[in-house]
């Protein structure tokens, strides 16, 4: 009925509308420093059976098909696109980019939420302490902790994550510690609550803190930025394709009142 058809358009409005803004954040976030895209995954809603596939006839024939109409689309989910974004050189030494499959641990701020959270963000400063931190709006600090003398002259952040520093009366680089990389089970699984940064579930499994250049966990890079890994053209074409896709269920929502239209004008005639 055109009842149903009402309602399954409104579902694939709803849905469709949830892509935009999906699609949306990932082309605002294309300049983003190690941001991920995501993308929206669609899945078909509960059938109304009619007629049941393999029922008998009055003959005592099998059906050879039945008749079911469904009832619209929804979000199934919205999964996060984990490819490695290109490498940028920025020749800063306190930037480094991760080449592999590992997340930084770093401990967050009470605006964000207290607690571990999980980053590809390498743009690190020295904070008033001395401390590494990740330089997002708030800082955070980079565990487990690395403590760096600010008079430094020279620092050093080799592949497997040893921070060495010479300082001024120094003739040698001395090691002020290492950075440890992180690996989940399921990283799709992970939480995502701004500004780069993750946080654990029971989906994504809990982390295993591991050395860089091990198990997968990738190399340490100083001097380059991981950039986003969005890709505009595509963005733009998935955005033509979901604009064309919410105005044939508008034509859906439109045919179908124009059916009950002619029904209600039925008792007039």
């Amino acid at each position: 009925m055109a009842i149903a058809a009402l309602n399954s358009a409104a579902t694939g409005l709803r849905a469709l509308s949830t892509r935009i803004d999906v699609v949306a954040n990932n082309l605002a976030n294309a300049e983003t420093t190690a941001f991920k895209s995501s993308r929206c995954n669609f899945e078909d809603l509960t059938y109304v059976v009619l007629r049941q596939p393999g029922a008998r006839n009055a003959q005592d024939q099998i059906s050879p098909a039945g008749i079911q109409v469904g009832s619209g689309v929804a979000i199934s989910n919205t999964a996060i696109n984990l490819q490695e974004g290109p490498l940028e050189n920025t020749g800063n030494d306190l930037d480094v980019a991760v080449e592999g499959a590992g997340f930084f641990r770093v401990q967050m701020p009470p605006s964000i939420g207290n607690g571990e959270g999980f980053t590809r963000n390498g743009q690190l400063f020295i904070n008033e302490d001395g401390d590494l931190v990740v330089g997002s709006r708030d800082g955070f600090l980079i565990e487990p902790t690395i403590n760096i003398d600010t008079n430094y002259e020279t620092i050093t952040i080799a592949n497997d994550g040893t921070v060495s520093v010479k300082l001024p009366d120094q003739t040698e680089q001395q090691v002020a510690g290492r950075i440890q990389l992180n690996r989940f089970p399921n990283p799709k699984g992970l939480l995502n609550l701004g500004s780069s940064v993750y946080i654990e579930t029971d989906a994504s499994g809990p982390p295993n803190e591991l050395n860089p250049t091990e198990d997968g966990a990738g190399t340490i890079r100083q001097g380059f930025l991981e950039a986003s890994n969005v890709d505009p053209v595509k963005e733009l074409v998935t955005m033509i394709k979901t604009q064309r896709a919410f105005e044939l269920n508008s034509q859906s929502i439109q045919t179908a009142d124009q059916a009950l239209q002619t029904i209600a004008n039925l008792r007039r005639a």
